[in-house]
């Protein structure tokens, strides 16, 4: 929800006095205007949600305590739902985006892949997602994933393109890959997985929101004031 925080003003006293109550009102309202909190909802299934982790573990608690950390006023909404695909978000995103949503983050994909879609319609799906914040008039950020090659070498690269095709088509910016926090730490990126090895433990969480970061404070920066 957008809010203006408030900050203390000095003002001038003397030959100015008579212009406090003006002069304190234009700084007043500049300074809330400038200081609205960034709302941006985060659109994703259970690597969103922080399936398995407790409460304040997750992705979006930390990402945004990450945000907060570089000085960014931002609050961001968790919309994620642990084994929705991308058909499940196209179904909620008209009612994610509400009014009060300034932002969108779309990290989609996963489970289509665990359950071998048709990149095509995961596509179509994603297509119809961009669609709906462009309609909205919010800057987004689009995550990709880059994947195994358990369905085959055709599969991955229509998978992969998915995300480069359609970042390009709706001009918005592209984090090719979810895990890419954790792939840079090499081969051993696995001990920062839970057990199931398909989700990141807490530690992990925390190297994917150290690299990703600062692709969210770009995207705080595209919000119009």
């Amino acid at each position: 929800m957008r809010k203006a925080s408030g900050c203390g003003v000095t003002f001038a006293y003397g030959a100015i006095r008579g212009l406090r109550n003006i002069g304190g009102a234009v700084l007043l309202t500049m300074t809330a205007a400038q200081a609205q909190t960034v709302t941006i909802a985060a659109l994703g299934d259970s690597l969103t949600a922080g399936y398995g982790l407790d409460q304040g573990q997750g992705l979006v608690p930390q990402l945004e305590q990450w945000l907060r950390d570089q000085g960014a006023d931002v609050t961001i909404i968790n919309a994620g739902v642990s084994g929705d695909t991308t058909a499940g978000g196209l179904a909620r995103v008209g009612w994610t985006l509400t009014s009060q949503v300034d932002a969108m983050i779309v990290a989609l994909g996963g489970n289509d892949f665990l359950r071998g879609l048709d990149p095509a319609v995961s596509r179509a799906n994603l297509d119809g997602i961009l669609a709906a914040g462009q309609q909205a008039g919010v800057p987004m950020l689009l995550v990709g994933l880059e994947v195994g090659a358990n369905y085959g070498p055709a599969y991955k690269r229509d998978f992969e393109a998915n995300y480069t095709d359609l970042a390009a088509s709706y001009d918005v910016p592209l984090y090719r890959d979810m895990f890419a926090g954790m792939r840079a730490v090499g081969s051993d990126f696995r001990a920062f997985m839970q057990a199931d090895g398909i989700h990141p433990s807490a530690e992990g969480v925390a190297l994917i929101v150290a690299d990703i970061g600062p692709a969210i404070l770009d995207l705080i920066a595209d919000v119009p004031r």
